[in-house]
């Protein structure tokens, strides 16, 4: 019986192991920041004053929820941070007194 225990213990240690980084990686916060932000972008008027930058977040958070559903969680995580900062500047832009865009 204890040998038997001893040869599958390494397995079963790959195993939680896989399964609490599955979990524990997925970009959750990281998504919610970047829905938020392009949210606000629109709220304040980036569709007109800066559509590129909408536009190009928009993509980025598109790419992220791709790869959050084929569990590529590194790729969804920098795609979402990189959504959330374009939109950010999609906001600064649309700001009233703003000269960017």
């Amino acid at each position: 019986m204890t040998m038997a225990l001893n040869v599958r213990m390494p397995a079963i240690i790959v195993f939680a192991s896989l399964a609490l980084a599955a979990c524990a990686g997925a970009p959750v916060q990281e998504m919610s920041n970047a829905r938020q932000a392009i949210r606000a972008a629109r709220d304040a008027g980036a569709e007109k004053a800066a559509p590129q930058k909408l536009s190009e977040a928009e993509a980025l958070l598109i790419r992220a929820e791709d790869s959050l559903e084929r569990r590529a969680y590194g790729e969804a995580r920098r795609n979402a941070k990189a959504a959330r900062d374009k939109a950010a500047e999609a906001l600064g832009a649309a700001k009233p007194g703003s000269s960017t865009g």
